[in-house]
């Protein structure tokens, strides 16, 4: 098979960028993707702690706190933060999910200076009770709200019983009854517990001066005290066969559905993520073709995940009631079915340069690119640029993918249901 040759652009480029790395005395972990031509810097600080290191008294506690740090502290209120983030005209956030938490902005280089300052504030929150007393209210809304969203409360229902007691399988947003009960002084012990300068990378993506962010980082956070935050991980034995949930008030069938996939650190995660792309792309895949091109489904997917230790393939169907045990059983063959007939050369190639574009045009901006980028560094201690992931896609083998099909997956699929008069 012949692959393709990089474009002159994206070799030139790769060319202009550097990686900087340093580590503060205290632990900390300061890294950059610097990037002369870049008209933007986006600069974010990655929390190795998600709801995977949450307890069942304390799940949702890792996005609660999240909240909580666009509060305020003794120098600034949550009113000072938003106004000051604004002036600066930044683009900020932060979201939570399994394994991380982070919180992020881009601004224009000039200001980045600024930037850094606020973020770090962000590091440092007072956890006000009165705060916590509000935001709680605000988080349990949340809950609500995708509650009233089937397509992702399939998945919140699902995942804790298709890992099957693994803490990958813990909701990021926790549950109603968890929340209700969560007290400041449990946040306070958590935090104490995970925001380590060791446990924490800063990552800055675009222009910027490196012997200025260094100083500037050793200067806000060289301070913070260190102390050990270790993860769990253990081993996983996910669920199989089929379950369900009845809602009566819902009008169409929604299935989560899983199978055994790769981690992180394992070479065939590439493989593994252009094999869903074959079998599960939104459009022109295997079952894009078989359910949603025949209006079986209004939708169906399959794509892999790759946790630091675990990972997963996970779908997603949703058609009327009336079709859903058809279009259930065949989404399900479509993948038993792969297991004997692999990806042609054809449907591989497509599916490389689907995944090599996403990738390329994530990365187009520093703040498309600062998630990846400080998430793969902080799963697992090396740089890995653009240019060399889209090599990693572009080079990925069919004969890996033969490899992970011949350990039969699907045929350890898990299948959950969520509509109504749906059952087990």
């Amino acid at each position: 098979m012949t692959l393709d040759a990089p474009t002159p652009l994206a070799g030139e480029v790769a060319q202009r960028l550097r990686f900087d790395k340093a580590v503060l005395p205290n632990g900390l972990t300061v890294i950059g993707e610097h990037n002369p031509g870049a008209a933007s810097v986006a600069a974010g600080f990655f929390v190795q702690t998600g709801s995977r290191d949450e307890q069942a008294e304390l799940a949702g506690v890792s996005h609660f706190l999240e909240h909580m740090a666009f509060k305020g502290n003794e120098r600034y209120t949550a009113d000072d933060l938003n106004r000051l983030f604004d002036e600066l005209g930044a683009q900020y956030n932060a979201s939570t999910s399994e394994e991380r938490t982070i919180y992020y902005g881009a601004v224009l280089p000039e200001r980045l200076p600024r930037l850094l300052d606020l973020l770090s504030e962000l590091m440092r929150p007072a956890l006000r009770q009165e705060d916590f007393d509000v935001e709680k209210k605000v988080i349990l809304e949340e809950i609500a709200m995708y509650e009233d969203r089937p397509h992702f409360h399939v998945f919140d229902v699902s995942a804790p019983r298709f890992w099957a007691g693994h803490p990958l399988g813990n909701s990021v947003l926790g549950t109603r009854e968890s929340i209700s009960a969560l007290t400041r002084d449990q946040m306070l012990a958590y935090y104490q517990r995970r925001y380590s300068p060791t446990n924490l990378v800063l990552a800055v993506v675009g222009r910027y001066d490196w012997d200025a962010v260094l100083d500037q980082a050793e200067r806000i956070a060289g301070s913070w005290p260190t102390f050990d935050a270790p993860r769990e991980r253990p081993p996983a034995a996910p669920a199989t066969g089929r379950e369900g949930v009845v809602d009566p008030k819902l009008s169409r069938v929604h299935v989560a559905y899983y199978a055994p996939g790769v981690a992180i650190s394992d070479p065939r995660r590439f493989a593994a993520a252009v094999l869903g792309y074959v079998l599960g792309d939104a459009t022109g895949s295997r079952l894009y073709w078989e359910l949603v091109d025949k209006g079986l489904a209004d939708s169906a997917s399959l794509g892999h995940e790759a946790h630091e230790d675990q990972g997963a393939f996970v779908g997603y169907v949703s058609s009327a009631p009336e079709r859903a045990e058809e279009v259930i059983a065949r989404y399900v063959e479509v993948l038993r079915r792969a297991q004997d007939e692999p990806p042609t050369p054809d449907e591989w190639r497509r599916a490389q340069r689907k995944l090599a574009t996403g990738l390329t045009l994530r990365a187009e901006t520093p703040l498309g690119r600062l998630p990846s980028f400080g998430a793969t560094y902080q799963s697992l201690g090396v740089y890995q640029s653009v240019a060399e992931l889209v090599d990693r896609v572009m080079n990925a083998r069919i004969e890996t993918a033969v490899e992970l099909l011949q350990a039969r997956p699907f045929d350890s699929g898990y299948v959950f249901t969520l509509g109504p008069g749906q059952r087990a």
